[in-house]
């Protein structure tokens, strides 16, 4: 039984979808724990660690803790460790796509990656998995599912992007999930 480390609901589902099959999962809301999370490191992976830790150290159970971010070739990678907070502290998804698409409005080259980091803490300390998904930023947003970023971004080799495919869809090709098979394999040879 492990703690999922996070409070965003998106994530919260593409989760415990990922990991329905291999493992018992308890929310951050069960353990009682409804402040929110640091996130104050330079980099994805030091957020996840972060996150993972701190949960790790106050409840004494396994801690799943995940970061991703949405690095632009065109913005020199950002907004990347920024990514939820990119159009200012409030964290407004809506908001963060305007402030991007404005930004590259001129841009040609609308290369981007989505970069997940998963940290796994427990009592032997703290393993790291990481998932990319590789696509380009569109100059308008597009379907209704996913959240963040996803209304935006065509993921290399499709042509629906990721807010227009079911979550089904989305989990079999997204940042996460490649981060999370890799978390699946690792904990299976644990067992």
């Amino acid at each position: 039984m492990a703690i999922i480390a996070t409070n965003n609901p998106g994530k919260l589902v593409e989760l415990k979808d990922l990991l329905k099959d291999g493992m018992e999962l308890l929310t951050l809301e069960q353990v009682g724990h409804v402040e929110e999370l640091d996130e104050d490191q330079d980099s994805i992976e030091g957020n996840a660690i972060q996150k993972a830790t701190f949960i790790y150290n106050k409840y004494g159970r396994p801690c799943l803790a995940d970061d991703s971010g949405l690095e632009v070739n065109a913005l020199q990678g950002a907004p990347g460790v920024y990514s939820a907070r990119y159009a200012g502290p409030q964290r407004n998804s809506s908001d963060n796509i305007s402030l991007l698409l404005s930004n590259m409005n001129t841009m040609a080259d609308r290369r981007a990656r989505f970069r997940t980091v998963i940290a796994y803490r427990d009592g032997a300390g703290v393993t790291c998995f990481e998932g990319v998904l590789a696509g380009t930023i569109l100059r308008e947003r597009r379907g209704s599912g996913g959240f963040g970023y996803d209304p935006v971004f065509l993921a290399s080799g499709y042509e629906r992007t990721l807010a227009e495919m079911s979550l089904e869809e989305k989990n079999r090709i997204s940042h996460r999930s490649i981060a999370v098979r890799k978390l699946a394999n690792f904990l299976n040879q644990l067992s």
